[in-house]
């Protein structure tokens, strides 16, 4: 099979969304947010800024060059340039990883449907703590909405990633990334324009070092990591459907602004709001839904203003369902020579099975509602697949494309049709030594607990 036969992106535009679609997901609008409430605000956003630049850029770059170099998904672009090897284990590792956060990752996506639902019809209205709380609990303890929302996520994302790279998710991306920017800039308006919105904005920039320590450091490393879709096969698959000609340190570096603009954007709408509300940054995993509708319809043209900032939600959730889907599908188009479309449903309709528990999790004890070893579902499944097989994915992929491919090799594909990288020195420096260092240290702080980004 040959590239031409996977599919191609038809321009860089369309890269740039569709990969900027995977990397802005939940994880700015949702998990961005309350991270940096619980880790000190914008001593914790400096530190995630640096990592982007110096460990998660570096690793983008890595990714995106084996994808193009071998025209094949995370399994087979390992066997491609390493072929005989074992190294394609953390291509495996990618797609079980997409297997594992696909299905705990439209759990939650389904949460913004239905919070998109009671934005439409009111529910938010006149709401206090104790309602909002009321209203969460409902939804998530319950054992039929949410895995009716969760097969609803399920179904829109595998009608997208079924019309392929150029009819599906390309297309998706260039009508839901626009849109998606032009609500995300009216919502921060309108927050940056409440009274008493400053707090918010001084606890976004104004640096306060004693709030920093090795776990704030560590859930910011993660954090980047997660962000930007890294370590999970995503920028691999996606990077597979580049022409050889794209000029990847401008699309790599595109990605990033534009993911990091995203993640920014997501904290000038939330924290002024909640400040402006005088409720509490460090509301952890509940602040976008348990906070954030008291806040929203707090304000006048509340309930619109609430609608926004819900679809916003399900758009972001959405553009990285898509991409998690892909990764998984491209391996069984790839290696297994399956139709598009006999991949999408399959994985589609596993992925759902596998994502039940993760929907119960919140519901009574017992393994049928979600409990496991202690912990409920979700969390375990985010646990493993969304922290230990992405850190080890990603600090895997330094040491492959650092040492075994080797930097000549990779350097040569970045650079393909004269686009040179700036800095190329620092850059073997840093994916050789510095990113794989900083990667397993991560992993050690989240074997030991102390880091929970």
């Amino acid at each position: 099979m040959t590239g031409t036969d996977r599919g191609q992106w038809s321009s860089r535009l369309g890269f740039i969304l569709a990969a900027a679609g995977s990397a802005i997901g939940l994880g700015n609008i949702w998990r961005f947010p309350y991270t940096a409430g619980e880790n000190g605000g914008a001593a914790f956003i400096l530190v995630y800024l640096i990592f982007i630049v110096a460990i998660g850029v570096p690793v983008q770059l890595c990714e995106l060059s084996l994808g193009r170099k071998s025209t094949r998904a995370a399994v087979g672009a390992f066997k491609v340039i390493a072929p005989g090897t074992k190294w394609s284990f953390l291509g495996v590792m990618g797609v079980m990883a997409g297997f594992g956060i696909l299905s705990f990752y439209a759990v939650i996506a389904g949460w913004t449907v239905g919070y998109l639902y009671f934005a439409i019809t009111g529910s938010f209205t006149g709401i206090d703590q104790t309602g909002s709380t009321e209203i969460f609990t409902t939804l998530v303890s319950g054992s039929f909405w949410p895995i009716l929302l969760l097969a609803v996520f399920m179904i829109v994302t595998a009608l997208v990633v079924q019309g392929g790279i150029q009819g599906g998710i390309e297309r998706a991306a260039r009508i839901l990334m626009p849109l998606f920017f032009v609500f995300l800039v009216v919502l921060a308006i309108r927050s940056l324009t409440l009274p008493g919105a400053s707090e918010g904005i001084a606890f976004l920039t104004q640096v306060d070092f004693s709030k920093l320590n090795f776990a704030v450091m560590g859930n910011a490393l993660g954090q980047a990591l997660f962000s930007l879709s890294l370590g999970m096969g995503a920028m691999i698959t996606y990077g597979s459907y580049l022409k050889k000609d794209e000029n990847l340190p401008v699309a790599a570096a595109s990605v990033a602004i534009f993911d990091t603009s995203i993640a920014l954007l997501a904290g000038l709408i939330i924290f002024p709001a909640v400040f402006a509300a005088g409720m509490e940054p460090s509301a952890g995993p509940g602040l976008v839904f348990m906070v954030m509708p008291i806040v929203l319809t707090a304000m006048p043209g509340g309930s619109f203003f609430a609608f926004l900032f819900y679809f916003l939600l399900a758009i972001a959730a959405l553009t990285s369902t898509i991409s998690l889907l892909e990764v998984i599908v491209s391996y069984f188009v790839d290696e297994r020579d399956w139709s598009r479309p006999k991949a999408v449903w399959s994985v589609a309709a596993l992925c759902f099975l596998i994502g039940v528990p993760s929907a119960l999790a919140n519901g009574a004890n017992g393994f049928l509602s979600g409990q496991v070893f202690g912990t409920d579902f979700l969390s375990f499944m985010d646990l493993v697949f969304g922290k230990y097989f992405l850190t080890i994915g990603a600090g895997g992929i330094c040491i492959f494309a650092g040492w075994f491919w080797g930097i000549p090799k990779a350097l040569e594909e970045i650079e393909n049709g004269g686009h040179k990288l700036p800095g190329a020195p620092l850059w073997s420096f840093l994916v050789r030594f510095v990113c794989p260092v900083a990667v397993i240290v991560l992993l050690y702080m989240v074997i030991t607990g102390q880091a929970a980004w």
